[in-house]
């Protein structure tokens, strides 16, 4: 009978290999010389919900995970962990990652935002992604986190258009634009339903510099929706929509097909600049397709947006808005927009 070792993190990264060949738990026990409950028991430690580019999931063993698991537990014997002393921040924390849908970051920038302490125990980001991952919680694991704890990273390609864009190519964008250093300029997109819903979509748009986001429900996926939903902001903004909307960037979908339409102004005039994106490069809406990210947490593929309220998409649009952000220093969308049509108003 085989001694009972401690797993080292070289062991994890084997199992890792050999569970990804396809090989047995007891061919894999064998492999690193413990018993196979060993390997049965840290491949639950492990464990973790994969989310794939089509939005499918699937279960994965992560070595980093285990390990994180591990080094948690040994540390945490001898000496009670830090949230049991705060039992109602733990309730907290799970009401607005697996209830809200914060994530941790999220969660812990909106308490050290706060102007009175509300809770006796401070966490770090770190800290509370470990509980997290060693199961701490009563109602909270990695599956109820944005993106099950990982993320992959994919590589921009750009491939060459085979016909003239609807409008100004965004290499004829300028500078100050790409920088964000300027307020007004907007990425725009679609988000689509289920090929067996209804015809029903959201038009999204993101503010680069502020990242505030606009989502406004469309009866179909067709350019002359899009104009009539523009033709309502601008006539919500009245004589601001030029300031606010100076320019907007988008792919060469269908939707957006009428480039002249989405700049004319309803009073005569032009209303606002549109950019074209090249072919497959929606890295070049990086903040809009990040929004998207966000939105599918309410509104996942597959939404049969015709069954969607006008209500539901804008209290999601203000749950977003009102998002602590990391990149705006865990401030609010709408509180920097907010600065921003004051700095325009009082011009």
């Amino acid at each position: 009978m085989r001694g009972y070792k401690h797993l080292t993190f070289h062991d994890r990264l084997k199992i890792e290999k050999l569970k990804k060949q396809g090989v047995r738990q007891n061919r894999i026990a064998a492999a690193i010389h413990v018993s196979e409950s060993t390997v049965s028991r840290e491949l639950r430690r492990g464990v973790y919900t994969h989310l794939n580019s089509d939005y499918t999931t699937e279960q994965r063993y992560s070595p980093d995970i285990a390990q994180e698991r591990y080094d948690i537990n040994k540390t945490a014997k001898g000496s009670p962990l830090k949230i049991g002393k705060d039992h109602a921040l733990a309730k907290h924390i799970e009401r607005k990652i697996a209830g809200e849908k914060y994530s941790p970051g999220a969660v812990l920038a909106e308490l050290a935002a706060s102007d009175t302490p509300v809770f006796s125990v401070t966490l770090c980001r770190q800290t509370l992604y470990s509980y997290i991952s060693a199961g701490v919680f009563l109602a909270l694991t990695n599956k109820d986190l944005p993106f099950g704890g990982k993320r992959g990273r994919q590589t921009p390609r750009r491939v060459r258009p085979v016909r003239a864009s609807k409008g100004e190519s965004i290499e004829k964008r300028p500078e100050i634009i790409q920088s964000r250093e300027e307020f007004g300029h907007w990425e725009m997109d679609t988000v689509v339903g289920g090929k067996r819903g209804g015809k029903g979509c959201l038009l999204v748009l993101t503010e680069r510099a502020t990242r505030r986001e606009i989502a406004v429900k469309l009866p179909n996926h067709t350019a002359a929706a899009t104009v009539r939903a523009l033709d309502r902001l601008e006539y919500k903004y009245g004589e601001l929509f030029p300031c606010v909307f100076k320019s907007i960037t988008m792919d060469n979908g269908s939707e957006f097909a009428d480039c002249e339409g989405m700049e004319r102004s309803i009073y005569g005039g032009k209303r606002t600049k549109c950019y074209y994106c090249h072919p497959y490069s929606s890295f070049e809406r990086g903040s809009n397709e990040k929004q998207n990210q966000m939105l599918r947490r309410h509104f996942p593929k597959g939404t049969d947006f015709d069954r969607v309220s006008e209500e539901e998409v804008s209290r999601v649009e203000d749950w977003l808005n009102n998002y602590p952000r990391k990149i705006l220093g865990w401030a609010s969308s709408e509180k920097l927009f907010s600065a921003a049509i004051s700095s325009l108003a009082s011009l």
